[in-house]
């Protein structure tokens, strides 16, 4: 699991992107991400449920992606605490811990 000093430095790669709109965002990723267009959705791998596993799947998902920090914020701000799958090379609960210090730091938004 995430521990307090890797939310902040992932929080604190995040918050350049706090100004830049969302559409903008959703556009760049999808357009950008390697699992939108370089995998085919009926071959992705199903998230374990287990810590260590869902971190290494999510690791080999997303190795070279060139937007996981883009993605990650994307996925932080429309699901929020209710995050699932692989999302900017983290799993579901890795996401979830990060999303409160996240959330602290944009000024307690919550969903």
């Amino acid at each position: 699991m995430v521990n307090r000093d890797d939310c902040e430095a992932i929080v604190d790669r995040l918050d350049r992107y706090a100004a830049v709109p969302d559409d903008v965002l959703a556009e760049y990723v999808t357009r950008e991400g390697l699992c939108f267009w370089a995998f085919s959705r009926t071959e992705m791998p199903e998230l374990t449920g287990e810590d260590t596993p869902d971190r290494e799947l999510a690791a080999r998902m997303c190795a070279g992606c060139p937007v996981t920090d883009e993605c990650l914020e994307l996925e932080l701000r429309t699901s929020g605490p209710f995050t699932v799958g692989v999302w900017g090379a983290l799993p579901d609960t890795d996401r979830r811990v990060i999303y409160r210090t996240w959330s602290v730091r944009r000024g307690g938004e919550q969903r």
